[in-house]
């Protein structure tokens, strides 16, 4: 037995208590006569004593050998500690040591193990597996498991079955490129990695599970971002015999599950936003609503006055940003600097003082009077002591533009506050949008979302205004998870290859199984899906996902602890039929 405890439960109870300890040196502090040693292990740090007038000689010599890191047990009796900490669990105590085993040496550690660490990011990639002793990073793996193990209990608790689908499968097309593999058995063909598992789990309902949900890993070898992985984990879930409204109700149950049981915190509201208000008010399809700042279009109150860059532009567009009016004119310029970048790529920003005596003040002063500032200032809801800020230009670029800038103002304002939580139900998202480049319609979000019945004429006439049966949970201005209604039946999902530019031929050799499946009875059914790895950020109160994934990836995709991806032998190329073309 290599232990009898771990280093974070000892306490006053066990004085008297000999034990057995295992774990690695934290640090060590050698007052000559005196060694002492912080033990860790997951659990905590107990403190160690090796006396030179109670240790024998032996123990007490093999003492100062230990480096950081050294992987040792020890064996001892547990004494009141003379200085207790009470910033430790185990403060009250330490090990008088009677026998310390060395079990592995360790060379010194790149960075320090420490929760305030000297090791930059790359240095911690590479030594992950290092980095995972610290704990920021462990807490936040425990973290995630804790929310796991809540998923799978509200789950299974409502009649859910997890059920494991393939990763190697066929593939298809679904908004982002596939990583695909080669056969060895099947000569010049491939698999590919799961994009999401789809078509799998409508099989499953086509199959008669009725309640299926699988915590899986998904695949996309797309360009990476602070929340974004080529690997990540959803959780799936699809249900049978459902109508959206019974999918909303169950998945804000999930949501209010977890923020009681994880956070502690009672959310009751979740209320529920279209599309196309959400892109009106906020620019974008995910909002953060723990504040204001709606939009407010200005073209009627700013038009048609002597000013032309607002009467060259498809929309003028402002929000009012509570408390700005006493920003100076640095802190103004850097926010123009800062719409300016090519990240965001406004041309320029107007802005508009909300005076405390009712006056305002502008950079238009020269086009616009008083009365029409106070109009702008009623279609924002600005109010004294706020400042308006306006954009212009084309109008999904403009609200895009300031979406960037209303989130910008508020994290700087101290507005995003980590400890709130505030979801939202975006509904009716179109069904189709158009791809200039290809110059046809794709599917917003995949090829077996269901319109809404009362859509389905447009589909002839007006393809871009059909409503999808759609929605997405937004948590804090992140989408956490989304799904739809699916189309069930041969015929439906055949109008809607048709309709996304599929031949007959085209629609068959990519989902055959799936049509063939529809004819043999396929229940009504729909689904979701949460992004485990944001959710758990944003429960952990960050929006990088990184330090919540044990092994991930950097910004280039790729595993610098292991290196990979990596060039692989010529004779497996050689096995698999692949010659490479290497420019």
């Amino acid at each position: 037995m290599y232990r009898s405890h771990n280093c974070g439960e000892l306490n006053a109870s066990h004085i008297n208590t000999e034990v057995t300890l295992a774990g690695w040196v934290q640090k060590s502090r050698d007052k000559g006569f005196m060694n002492w040693v912080d033990l860790r292990d997951r659990y905590g740090i107990t403190q160690l004593i090796f006396d030179e007038g109670r240790s024998e000689k032996s123990v007490f010599e093999l003492a100062k050998t230990l480096g950081r890191e050294f992987v040792i047990q020890v064996k001892g009796t547990v004494i009141e500690r003379e200085a207790k900490n009470k910033n430790m669990t185990t403060g009250d105590i330490e090990i008088l040591v009677t026998e310390l085993n060395i079990l592995n040496a360790s060379l010194t550690p790149p960075f320090t193990i420490e929760d305030e660490t000297d090791g930059g990011e790359d240095i911690r990639m590479k030594y992950r597996y290092l980095d995972i002793r610290r704990n920021p990073v462990k807490n936040n793996l425990m973290f995630r498991h804790k929310v796991a193990m809540e998923v799978r209990k509200y789950l299974s608790d409502l009649d859910f079955c997890e059920v494991e689908t393939p990763y190697l499968i066929k593939s298809t097309p679904e908004g982002a490129r596939d990583f695909v593999v080669p056969s060895r058995m099947n000569e010049g063909q491939f698999y590919a990695l799961p994009q999401s598992p789809q078509t799998f789990k409508q099989l499953l309902m086509v199959g008669g599970m009725d309640k299926y949900f699988q915590i899986v890993k998904c695949f996309r070898d797309e360009d990476l971002r602070a929340d974004r992985q080529p690997e990540f984990t959803q959780i799936d879930c699809e249900m049978a015999f459902v109508e959206q409204e019974d999918i909303l109700n169950i998945f804000e149950g999930l949501t209010r599950h977890l923020l009681k049981e994880i956070k502690g915190v009672e959310v009751e509201k979740f209320p529920r936003m279209t599309y196309e208000h959400a892109m009106k008010t906020y620019g974008n399809d995910k909002p953060d609503i723990r504040f204001g700042m709606e939009f407010g279009e200005l073209n009627e109150v700013a038009k048609s006055k002597d000013f032309p860059v607002f009467n060259a532009a498809e929309l003028v567009v402002g929000i009012a940003v509570p408390g700005a009016g006493s920003y100076t004119r640095k802190e103004i310029d850097a926010l123009i600097d800062w719409v300016k970048r090519p990240q965001v790529g406004a041309s320029g920003m107007v802005y508009v003082k909300c005076n405390d005596d009712g006056t305002y003040k502008s950079s238009v002063d020269k086009f616009y009077d008083q009365s029409d500032l106070s109009n702008w200032a009623k279609t924002t809801g600005a109010q004294s002591g706020d400042m308006i800020f306006v954009l212009s230009g084309p109008a999904d670029k403009t609200r895009s533009q300031l979406s960037a800038l209303r989130m910008e103002v508020a994290t700087r304002l101290g507005l995003r506050k980590p400890t709130e939580f505030a979801p939202l139900w975006v509904v009716d998202f179109p069904l189709l949008e158009f791809d200039e480049e290809s110059g046809r319609y794709h599917a917003m979000h995949h090829p077996f979302t269901s319109p809404k019945p009362e859509d389905m004429h447009l589909l002839e006439t007006n393809p871009g205004k059909v409503r999808a049966n759609a929605y997405d949970m937004v948590l804090n201005g992140n989408e956490i998870g989304g799904g739809s209604i699916r189309i069930h039946d041969k015929a439906t999902q055949q109008l809607m290859f048709k309709y996304l530019g599929f031949t007959e031929e085209e629609a068959k050799a990519q989902f055959g199984f799936l049509m063939d499946a529809f004819q043999f009875g396929a229940p009504p059914h729909g689904g979701l899906a949460f992004g485990l790895d944001r959710l758990v950020a944003i429960l952990g109160g960050q929006e990088t996902i990184r330090d919540f994934i044990a092994f991930p990836k950097n910004n280039s995709g790729r595993d610098v602890m292991i290196d990979a991806p990596s060039i692989i032998d010529e004779s497996q190329l050689k096995e698999l039929h692949i010659k490479l073309d290497v420019v």
